[in-house]
């Protein structure tokens, strides 16, 4: 379950897909380079075949998109960035306690069955 947080950051919760643009039908290697750069950043993140969460400070999350971004732009990518944010103030864990939380109600709508 998510806990307030003890710091005054902006706790931010991100899904981002950043892909190339214009490179033919396989982008697998430069997702990869971006994938590359988000894990390193050393914020916890988690990869979908759609997305990657991203979960920490606002600016410290923003900053992670930004290089993640510039990775492939840097080498004069066309690179398109899809991005959905959840701003809560005073939590942090949101990327696996809102998973816990719906597998909890699921669980609880199964047993009243």
């Amino acid at each position: 379950m998510s806990e307030p947080a003890t710091n005054a950051g902006m706790n931010t919760l991100v899904a981002v897909a950043i892909a190339p643009c214009g490179t033919g039908d396989e982008l697998s290697a430069e997702v990869a380079e971006v994938v590359r750069v988000i894990r390193e950043s050393g914020l916890p993140n988690r990869t979908t075949s759609m997305f990657t969460e991203i979960e920490g400070d606002w600016d410290e999350v923003m900053q992670v998109v930004r290089d993640a971004t510039f990775v492939l732009a840097s080498k004069g990518i066309r690179t398109e960035v899809v991005l959905k944010a959840d701003i809560r103030p005073g939590f942090t864990d949101t990327m696996t306690g809102k998973l816990e939380r719906m597998e909890a109600q699921i669980k609880k709508q199964e047993e009243a069955r």
